[in-house]
């Protein structure tokens, strides 16, 4: 839990902080950016929530912070009506849960509500009120792993709703030795009607993102939007197996059609068609040159 003791000093004064255990791993920022913003490497408040949108969204951040580095000085009342807001959102039956893990550094997880089997994308925190929520909205399917890094409390959920975890053999640790259906080849899988598995090799040797309903981009670490550049971005200081790799991998999403990128580092996008393959291309362009 966040403590006042170690309350940075770059916060403003009031009710909401965020103490000196912060990773800087930004969830907080994007999720209420009206309250916290980077402040020497860290989140910090700059703003107090003034109404009941910027308070919500404080919660809500409060309540996703991967390290409990988010505190208040007064205990929030209405936390548990909170927590009943996740998971979040998104578009249509496209969903955030919050509840980002620490060992994910902080890593979003989406949930897609299907009536053939809901889709867990990357593992949250195995949170109580999450999985409760989870359960009302008819349990976990299956639990798609994009990679071996965001794999957070993945046997939780497998023990809990005995959901099937798809990762790509390539990416296969001692710890995911036994996830149900491994994945093997380079060609895009139709995993089922709306569901399109694209292998993206770059950042891990066996990175997947995966398509739905020709809409929505699942894209792990692969491909986000980057605020500060405006446009979308890959990370190159981040990149753990091959970067040409992964630039051969983000030229072969240019022959796909999407409006959302849902990234599980990095911001979101939501852009027309036109304008999401025009700064597709432009984003491998700019990846050639780095």
């Amino acid at each position: 839990m966040a403590t006042q003791k170690k309350r940075r000093a770059e916060n403003v004064e009031g009710d909401f902080y965020v103490d000196s255990t912060c990773i800087d791993c930004d969830t907080c920022r994007w999720m209420a950016p009206k309250v916290f913003h980077r402040d020497r490497e860290r989140s910090a408040v700059y703003h107090q929530p003034t109404n009941d949108t910027e308070r919500n969204a404080a919660l809500t951040a409060l309540l996703s912070c991967p390290t409990a580095s988010i505190g208040t000085v007064e205990p929030p009342s209405d936390i548990a009506e909170v927590q009943q807001k996740f998971p979040l959102p998104v578009a249509e039956n496209v969903y955030h849960c919050g509840y980002h893990s620490k060992s994910s550094f902080g890593a979003t997880s989406y949930f897609i509500e299907r009536p053939e089997g809901n889709v867990l994308i990357d593992s949250p925190r195995f949170a109580a009120p999450l999985v409760k929520r989870l359960e009302e909205l008819g349990g976990v399917r299956y639990l798609y792993l994009t990679h071996q890094d965001d794999v957070a409390d993945h046997q939780k959920f497998r023990d809990r709703f005995g959901c099937d975890r798809i990762l790509h053999g390539d990416d296969i640790t001692d710890e995911l030795r036994d996830v149900e259906i491994q994945l093997s080849g380079f060609d895009p899988i139709q995993f089922a009607p709306d569901l399109l598995i694209v292998p993206v090799p770059g950042h891990t040797r066996g990175h997947t993102v995966l398509l739905y309903r020709d809409r929505f981009l699942f894209a792990g670490d692969h491909l986000a939007w980057s605020p500060h550049l405006e446009r979308l971005y890959a990370f190159p200081r981040h990149c753990w197996y091959s970067w040409d790799k992964q630039i051969d991998s983000m030229g072969k999403l240019t022959n796909y059609s999407f409006e959302w990128v849902l990234p599980g580092h990095g911001r979101r996008a939501h852009l027309d068609r036109e304008t999401m393959a025009r700064q597709l291309h432009e984003c491998v362009e700019w990846m050639k040159e780095q």
